[in-house]
């Protein structure tokens, strides 16, 4: 079984394809994964391995490992673009997520005041006002929407509450607007069974109708790029990416393919 990517709780920095030099923040367990979606492509492996023993990490633990590393870093003269939460399941569960972001907001400041600070979230958390309080203060809420559609959100992303509806977390994401950055997995495949394709034209039609609705600041469309937990997905290609994105950009909505 595919496992947990990060076994620490702040890691890199790596070069991410979207967001360039980027150091991690890791608000799981470093030896477990827990989320509120179970994605056949995740590549933290399925929630099936387990949370772990370690636990999430304390607010002030991820405090102080975050300040150790970026004084190094400004210490050594490395570079970095952007301070970016993701790891080993969904960030915006952990309790103390809002205190969080207000520390790492606060040594940014004091270590790198032109790097970004950005969260990866599949945007399950957005009934918490601390959670939205703390999204909004960043500098890249990028809040995840694979597909408008729930019988595909129910086969693809696989959320672990029976009372998840893409409808309302739709209308959460519009409360945003400009302050989010909407993120889209693109693929194809199968598991179980069951076909998935989120390239069809009603797919991207109801995509394209719920990102008039959020009218977000841009709209990040990517695909595959490493190994999956589910074996039977493929890669959608850049050239057909880029033409679902002219599909998005004719509706007067920005668009990145990465």
């Amino acid at each position: 079984m595919q496992r947990v990517l990060f076994h620490e709780t702040i890691f890199g920095p790596i070069h991410s394809r979207r967001l360039g030099s980027s150091l991690g923040v890791n608000l799981s367990p470093t030896d477990g994964k827990i989320c509120t979606f179970d994605c056949l492509y995740c590549e933290a492996g399925f929630n099936a391995q387990g949370p772990g023993t370690t636990g999430l990490p304390e607010r002030e633990a991820v405090r102080k490992l975050l300040e150790a590393k970026l004084r190094t870093m400004k210490e050594n003269g490395d570079r970095l673009d952007v301070i970016t939460f993701s790891g080993n399941g969904e960030p915006t569960v952990h309790p103390d997520f809002e205190g969080v972001i207000d520390d790492t907001i606060a040594l940014r400041d004091k270590y790198f005041p032109d790097v970004k600070i950005s969260v990866l979230s599949n945007s399950t958390m957005l009934d918490r006002e601390g959670v939205c309080r703390a999204l909004r203060r960043v500098d890249n809420n990028i809040l995840k929407l694979d597909s408008a559609k729930p019988e595909t959100v129910a086969i693809l992303d696989r959320p672990t509450s029976p009372s998840y509806d893409v409808g309302h977390v739709i209308e959460k994401l519009a409360s945003f607007g400009q302050q989010c950055i909407v993120q889209t997995m693109i693929l194809r495949g199968s598991y179980e069974g069951q076909q998935i394709d989120n390239t069809t034209d009603d797919e991207v039609e109801a995509l394209i109708e719920a990102y008039r609705r959020i009218a977000p600041a841009e709209v990040m469309l990517y695909s595959i790029d490493r190994k999956t937990p589910a074996t039977d997905l493929r890669k959608v290609e850049r050239d057909e990416l880029e033409d679902i994105a002219k599909r998005v950009r004719e509706a007067g909505i920005k668009v990145l393919v990465s």
